[in-house]
């Protein structure tokens, strides 16, 4: 697969494409659907498959301070697509200038100049062009215009319609088993491990790698869940690990907190240093909401219980 950052970087030959278009903000399910319809219709029609996304997100730079939480990284975002077997992906930035673009200037500029589109996929409810002036039967004028088809693919899953705003609120409510069946894959957080107040490795007894993730990521409500843990890129010898977790979200109320952190507890490992690595956690269930204890003890006790539950659930008996 290639990938490219802005029009520049499409190769000079690139032949007929058959492109779909959208945020694919966690590339769930409905996304799903719709790059493996692209990617079927290139194969008809003798065509490459390239997905076209955009960063940062469109409503950051139309209407500022209102970038909704990002259920993937754009890096994320471009393995997943990938992995649905589209030959490119195209990773438009999204500015104030591009924004402002007719339907028309978008279609000839983006779809027909540079990759010479043979057909174009989208969701039902695809809006572009400035001011969202542009849909679906636009898309199909102008199709019949410059000589592609366009179709329009419902974004849903087992009959059940799915978006990435349904998606964030699942998380917003700690619901991330009902994320994980949308996404058809665990909700991931991801970012470097910085040190934090350390009580889990002097104090409790579970020392914990506290995630600092990017700006606008999707975190679920706090609470303590039970997921995995996994060193994707650090100069330690745990690169590539993967580790059964208990996870923990919130502001530590025991200790009179008030940074929400995650952190994640590696079952039964209290030998790792992962400072500086670059971790993704990925959640698998909700275990119980965050509490405030009388006791240290009886915090512990609760963290005793909480990663035997997450064990259960993770490994097995």
């Amino acid at each position: 697969m290639q990938g490219w950052h802005g029009l520049d970087d499409v190769p000079g030959d690139w032949g007929r494409s058959v492109i779909t278009i959208g945020v694919f903000d966690g590339v769930h399910q409905g996304h799903q659907r719709m790059v493996e319809r692209a990617v079927a219709m290139a194969a008809d029609l003798g065509a490459a498959s390239v997905a076209i996304t955009f960063d940062p997100h469109p409503d950051e730079v139309v209407r500022p301070g209102t970038h909704p939480p990002r259920l993937s990284t754009a890096r994320h975002r471009i393995e997943l697509l990938g992995a649905l077997g589209v030959d490119a992906v195209c990773v438009l930035p999204f500015t104030l200038e591009f924004s402002q673009m007719s339907p028309d200037e978008f279609v000839q500029a983006v779809l027909v100049d540079r990759l010479h589109a043979a057909g174009v996929v989208v969701g039902e409810n695809f809006r572009f062009g400035h001011k969202a002036a542009g849909d679906i039967e636009t898309l199909r004028q102008l199709g019949e215009k410059y000589d592609f088809v366009a179709e329009g693919v419902p974004l849903v899953s087992n009959g059940e319609a799915i978006s990435s705003s349904m998606i964030r609120e699942l998380l917003a409510s700690g619901d991330v088993e009902g994320a994980a069946v949308a996404l058809g894959r665990p909700h991931r957080v991801e970012g470097v491990v910085v040190r934090g107040h350390q009580r889990g490795r002097a104090l409790l007894g579970f020392p914990t790698a506290n995630v600092e993730s990017p700006s606008f990521t999707a975190i679920p409500a706090d609470g303590v869940y039970a997921g995995w843990l996994e060193c994707t890129q650090s100069p330690s010898p745990y690169e590539g690990e993967r580790w059964p977790a208990a996870i923990s979200i919130g502001t530590n109320p025991t200790f009179e907190g008030v940074e929400r952190t995650v952190e994640a507890y590696a079952l039964d490992r209290d030998d790792l240093d992962l400072y500086g690595a670059h971790v993704v956690v990925d959640f698998t269930a909700r275990l119980r909401d965050t509490l405030k204890f009388d006791s240290i003890d009886a915090l512990i006790d609760q963290m005793r219980h909480d990663v035997d539950q997450a064990r259960r659930l993770l490994t097995g008996p």
